[in-house]
């Protein structure tokens, strides 16, 4: 059996449902922007793209994280 996700990654199977893109493209458009805060990318993906808060704040902090970890 297979550990549930956790944190935002939990998000991940709603968001693909929801809006119909799967995450590596949300990465791919958070990635491309020129917004580098973090509440401005949450208030961008939410304006633009019509995610709702959680999902928003979810990609962004996943995304962050993740980035971090590469440098």
């Amino acid at each position: 059996m297979t550990a549930a996700a956790k944190g935002p990654a939990s998000y991940f199977p709603s968001i693909e449902k929801t809006y119909g893109r799967p995450v590596a493209e949300w990465k791919e458009l958070i990635r491309a922007s020129p917004l580098t805060r973090h509440t401005e990318l949450v208030s961008w993906l939410k304006a633009e793209h019509g995610l709702g808060h959680g999902h928003a704040n979810a990609l962004v902090a996943h995304t962050r994280a993740e980035d971090a970890t590469r440098s």
